[in-house]
C-alpha cells in the first residue's frame, strides 16, 4: 500500500530541504507539513500542485499513481505537441506491419515531426 507522507518526507529528504523550508516555500508551517508527512493531514490541491513544481515530477507521481513514461511538452510549440501526440496515437493503436518496421502512417508522422523540429 502506498504511504503518502513516507513518500512526500523521501522526496523532501532527497531534495535537501527541511519541513521549514518546504513550508515556507508552500506557504505552510513546518509542523503542517510533519502532519502530511506523518499522514495526519492532506495537502490541499494548491499545496501539492506546488510542491510537484518544486521537486519536478507530476501530480499523479506525488500522490502515487506511478507514471514511469512521462512525455513532458513544455516549451514546445502548439504544432510540435500535436505531432508528438498523433504519434503516440498511431503507434498505440496499429498494428506492425508484417514485414516489420513503420507503418507508412508512422513515417509520415515522424517525417513531419522531423520538419517541424528542424524549423
Amino acid at each position: 500500500m502506498f504511504d503518502f507522507g513516507n513518500h512526500l518526507r523521501m522526496l523532501r529528504e532527497r531534495y535537501g530541504i527541511s519541513q521549514e523550508e518546504l513550508g515556507r516555500r508552500v506557504g505552510r508551517a513546518g509542523s503542517v507539513i510533519s502532519n502530511y508527512e506523518n499522514n495526519i493531514k492532506i495537502p490541499t490541491l494548491d499545496v501539492l500542485t506546488t510542491m510537484a513544481r518544486i521537486y519536478n515530477v507530476s501530480l499523479d507521481y506525488l500522490v502515487g499513481f506511478d507514471k514511469k513514461d512521462q512525455v513532458v511538452l513544455e516549451g514546445m510549440t502548439d504544432g510540435q505537441r500535436e505531432l508528438i501526440h498523433l504519434l503516440v496515437k498511431e503507434l498505440k493503436e496499429s498494428t506492425k506491419p508484417k514485414n516489420g518496421g513503420l507503418s507508412a502512417d508512422q513515417q509520415e508522422i515522424l517525417n513531419l515531426i522531423m520538419q517541424e523540429f528542424s524549423k
